[in-house]
């Protein structure tokens, strides 16, 4: 009950500060100018969203941070080694994001950093990850729950560590392109994680890691009375680098990095889109979809913006229902 009560209590403090960050945040955006120019190749829906402040991801990152600050301080949680692991890589890909969306205002345009310079801090971040990962006494283990099997790849982990943390952290950032879409999914995934880490006595700071996850949840939520449709901010790559990356990272401490394929199936499917159309366009000259990510294709058969991201977020809630099953009772 204790446990429950401290989560209930995380999501709730998360929620508040966040909520009160958004109130003089969002404003502080819309006079600092920082907006992101949208692609040519957008529909015409989204036009109206020309202005919309991005970099939102403030928003609920320090309030994330404020809340382990005062939960610790109240001595409701303890500051483990793998809390620290997980905080460290949200604040890594936090200021890789940032950076990302800064120069994307200062220069008013869509590119910012390129995607070498991007790709190259991305792998810094991996291979810390992986040495902290390591030092602690962790074996480089794939397991296979359900079928009790651990397979010692060796120092191929850390390759495996790298493609988690680089594939989770730019397949939320490709599905954050319509209102709500990548926050609702973001907060269905950390409350899947929450639960399967307090599933998993064996490692240390289990607790503290789930509690995290409601805290996030909480400051979601928060963002996301900000970010339904209509989006009075974005989060850019501030939010979505860090949101992808920290999943990833909670999967591989959880031991639960293939799993993390079935919680976040939507966030696949939206990154699978893009590489089949990027590669059936090079050998053929052709598209295979109208346009990528898929989300964008539902909007070109006419579907309504709203109904696409609550067609998304059922799919990703049974996907968590699924990881929930196979993590918890199988």
């Amino acid at each position: 009950m204790l446990i429950l009560t401290k989560s209930v209590l995380s999501i709730m403090i998360g929620f508040l500060l966040s909520v009160f960050c958004a109130s003089f945040m969002i404003p502080l955006l819309r006079k600092l100018k920082a907006s992101q120019s949208l692609s040519i190749y957008l529909t015409d829906r989204h036009k109206s969203k020309q202005g919309t402040p991005t970099m939102g991801g403030i928003i609920f990152i320090l309030p994330t941070l404020i809340t382990l600050i005062i939960l610790y301080l109240g001595k409701k949680i303890d500051i483990s080694y793998n809390l620290c692991i997980v905080v460290f890589t949200f604040l890594g890909y936090f200021i890789i994001g940032f950076i990302d969306d800064y120069l994307i205002v200062v220069k008013h345009n869509n590119k910012g950093l390129s995607e070498k310079a991007k790709f190259l801090l991305q792998v810094i971040i991996a291979v810390i990850f992986f040495y902290l990962f390591m030092i602690a006494g962790n074996e480089p283990l794939l397991w296979i729950h359900s079928l009790h099997i651990k397979l010692d790849i060796g120092w191929y982990y850390g390759l495996f560590i790298l493609l988690v943390l680089v594939a989770s952290s730019n397949a939320v950032n490709i599905t954050d392109g319509l209102d709500g879409l990548a926050t609702g999914l973001s907060i269905i995934c950390f409350i899947t994680f929450g639960l399967l880490s307090f599933n998993t006595g064996w490692l240390e700071g289990y607790e503290e890691i789930a509690i995290f996850c409601f805290t996030l949840v909480g400051s979601l939520i928060g963002f996301l009375t900000f970010n339904i449709h209509p989006a009075k901010v974005f989060m850019g790559d501030t939010g979505s680098l860090a949101l992808g990356a920290t999943l990833g990272t909670i999967a591989i401490l959880t031991r639960h990095e293939l799993l993390l394929v079935v919680i976040g199936i939507v966030f696949v499917i939206e990154t699978l889109t893009c590489v089949i159309q990027r590669y059936y366009y090079k050998f053929t000259k052709k598209r295979l979809f109208p346009m990528t990510p898929i989300h964008h294709t539902f909007e070109k058969f006419g579907w309504n913006e709203r109904d696409i991201v609550k067609l998304f977020w059922i799919i990703g809630f049974i996907g968590s229902l699924i990881g929930i099953i196979y993590g918890v009772w199988i």
